[in-house]
């Protein structure tokens, strides 16, 4: 009777282990399948959904609610959020001659400049796939040549009795014009990346029609020769940034004649814009180029949200001039350049290094590498240069620091009234910090052990110490 007893208990410990370890399954597919839903429904279409609103809405709150968001939410309460939207669209007529024919007239302007202008053949960074894209570097002389015709443009207008700042008076019906317009291109390009990719890094992922307009269906697609990328994020994104930065500028001074807050913001502003474009063939190694899809996500981002917020504080500016005094002023604009030298400098030292693949010196010394093997899909093993010296010694994501600091210097030009203007700056950080995780991720599983080893050395993701 002992024997069988133990041998019933045995049994039925036995039973209940195998009914717990079957919960645990059960409860594990049921996390990942929420998890899933929630990445890849969820969020993605409370993204597209909600997002256009928003970029509507900084502009409205600027320009109806005195750049106040507890006016605007105020609003909220008394109108609803709904009302507040549907008055926000119906003042608006997105559809018209002016819309059309500034917006398809700067598309001409940037594409026709994309492809004349000579530059050097540069290659972005080998793909999963195994394709390795090519670009033409003319960024720099692209930008050039669109604000020195900007510069032509305004003098030819004033000397007629008109102004480029009807783009300031009339923003909010090229903002939703272009909501309309990117939201369909982005449908096009789902199409395209589907039945007609420029290659193999392409395809649905597997996650529903949502996440693929969300993500996108292709890495690197071409139209016609033309990077959709280069064209979005480049040569429209960041090339109207800083025409928008010269409009809301001179907006400022037919109003309210020269404001030194709005000067540095803008001299601030256009160092760091020509700053990127001067490193432009460094930009198409970043994450933006080398995961992202070509979907909603980058390419609305690029074409919507991008000259709505980046350059809402000197939107801000144009109705709330602030005289800051020289001595401020000048202080601003000195650790704002200097920002700017830092973040150049770090970019730059990761550069030389892996172009004199490591024979060169770092801060004087000999540089701290670590030689990374991977292999991509077809089983080709490759080799990538991890700087673990000099500002790259640090933190791993040092050269978010000055871009930070950067974005709060031209910002706090416009006191601390309201929030508004500081949207650009908490974005920021937010967005550095959520593609901070999101470029570990990418880099812990392309290298493995050689990427812990790196984390070893380097301890710290950004913030030197503490995080």
């Amino acid at each position: 009777m002992d024997i069988e007893s133990k041998e019933n208990g045995v049994i039925s410990n036995g039973f209940h282990g195998y009914k717990e370890g079957y919960k645990t399954l059960e409860n594990s597919e049921m996390n990942r399948r929420l998890t899933n839903l929630f990445n890849k429904l969820i969020l993605p279409l409370a993204l597209v959904g909600l997002t256009p609103q928003i970029v509507m809405l900084y502009w409205y709150t600027n320009v109806k609610f005195a750049g106040s968001y507890s006016t605007l939410i105020a609003h909220f309460r008394s109108d609803s959020v709904l009302g507040t939207i549907v008055a926000m669209w119906n003042e608006l007529s997105i559809f018209n001659t002016f819309t059309v024919g500034v917006i398809f007239g700067y598309f001409a302007w940037a594409l026709f400049w994309m492809v004349v202008l000579p530059g050097k053949e540069v290659q972005g960074p080998v793909t999963p796939k195994g394709n390795v894209p090519q670009y033409k570097d003319n960024g720099f002389l692209h930008y050039c040549v669109t604000m020195a015709g900007f510069a032509i443009l305004t003098i030819v207008l004033k000397y007629n009795g008109l102004t480029p700042t009807v783009v300031y008076d009339r923003f909010g019906e090229l903002l939703g014009f272009m909501n309309v317009f990117a939201l369909c291109f982005v449908f096009l390009l789902y199409i395209k990346g589907i039945t007609r990719p420029s290659t193999s890094d392409s395809g649905k992922t597997g996650g529903g029609f949502v996440f693929d307009y969300y993500w996108g269906t292709e890495l690197y697609p071409r139209i016609c020769g033309i990077d959709v990328k280069v064209f979005t994020n480049c040569r429209f994104g960041m090339t109207v940034w800083p025409l928008l930065v010269c409009i809301y500028a001179l907006k400022s001074y037919e109003i309210h004649g020269f404001v030194d807050s709005m000067f540095v913001t803008t001299i601030l502003q256009l160092t760091y814009i020509t700053k990127f474009f001067a490193w432009e063939a460094g930009y198409m190694h970043t994450i933006d180029i080398i995961l992202d899809r070509a979907g909603y996500y980058i390419c609305w981002g690029c074409l919507c949200w991008l000259p709505s917020l980046y350059p809402i504080v000197s939107h801000y500016l144009v109705t709330h001039p602030l005289r800051l005094g020289t001595p401020l002023a000048t202080s601003i604009l000195i650790f704002g350049l200097f920002s700017v030298l830092i973040n150049y400098l770090a970019d730059l030292q990761r550069q030389d290094v892996r172009k004199a693949n490591g024979d060169c010196l770092v801060w004087g010394r000999k540089p701290d590498l670590i030689r990374a093997k991977y292999r991509i899909e077809c089983g080709e093993e490759r080799e990538s240069i991890l700087l673990a010296s000099g500002w790259w010694g640090l933190s791993r994501h040092f050269h978010y620091i000055p871009e930070i600091l950067l974005s709060f210097f031209w910002t706090v030009t416009t006191g601390f009234e309201n929030v508004l203007p500081y949207t650009y700056v908490i974005v920021l950080v937010i967005l550095l910090t959520h593609r901070s995780f999101r470029d570990e991720h990418k880099c812990s599983m392309k290298y493995g052990v050689y990427w812990q080893e790196y984390c070893t050395k380097v301890r710290h993701r950004i913030i030197p110490f503490l995080f």
